[in-house]
């Protein structure tokens, strides 16, 4: 099956954008990719949108009325599992930076080839699909369990709260326990782009990811950086 027929049957994507002209082009290049799309143009009533569509993936715009992207993204992480791709026209690295903490998969600045955006789109849904047969789907490093299977991590017993994109790049890391992951790699596999030596998103998760499974930050134990390569999961001793 291609993936325009995989998509037409299974992925629901809802854009909430309030540049009409944008969301209608964003639409019908998607729904000529077999996606079935929902727009919204009012912030105000994003978060009951995607929390009452659940959606495969939402879209959402950094600068809406009512309510901005980011208040949206924090307020419904809670509840809403699947992955966000924050799109908007400011390139300042400090909205980046909130985005990513607020909860956000992907953040993606304005103007975007339409190729561009569906292949960064397909990269987010293809990491949150289940874990096919015959994987290995679960990791267990003394505390810490990693099912990749259910897409959860427990310390202590105690679920983990792990966005979409924390649990993709902790799984990547602890799969590769033992090995050093090169930020160029990490790009390449969880977001199938080129690393442009300036993206801080890898090191922001992996600042959020630490205190989570219990390593310290100052002086972390599980989650190493190795200076100028990248990160290293520490395989238990």
């Amino acid at each position: 099956m291609d993936d325009s027929l995989q998509a037409q049957e299974q992925d629901h994507v809802l854009i909430i954008e309030d540049d009409e002209r944008l969301a209608g082009l964003t639409r019908d290049y998607l729904e000529a990719n077999g996606f079935r799309v929902t727009v919204e143009a009012d912030g105000a009533r994003g978060v009951e949108r995607i929390l009452s569509l659940q959606p495969d993936l939402v879209i959402l715009d950094l600068m809406l009325p009512g309510e901005d992207g980011l208040s949206i993204c924090r307020r419904v992480r809670g509840e809403y599992p699947g992955p966000i791709m924050m799109l908007t026209a400011r390139t300042d690295d400090m909205d980046q930076v909130l985005g990513l903490e607020m909860g956000a998969d992907d953040y993606v600045p304005k103007p975007v080839q339409p190729r561009v955006l569906l292949a960064r789109m397909r990269a987010l849904l293809r990491r949150a699909e289940p874990a096919e047969a015959g994987e290995e789907t679960r990791l267990t490093f003394a505390d810490l369990v990693i099912d990749n299977a259910t897409r959860e991590a427990w310390l202590d017993g105690e679920r983990i709260d792990l966005t979409s994109a924390e649990f993709d790049l902790l799984w990547l890391l602890a799969s590769n326990a033992g090995r050093v992951l090169t930020r160029e790699e990490i790009f390449d596999r969880l977001r199938g782009i080129k690393y442009d030596g300036q993206d801080r998103s890898i090191d922001v998760r992996v600042s959020r990811i630490r205190p989570k499974i219990g390593d310290d930050p100052n002086q972390p134990h599980r989650i190493k950086t190795v200076r100028s390569k990248g990160y290293l999961f520490v395989r238990d001793g």
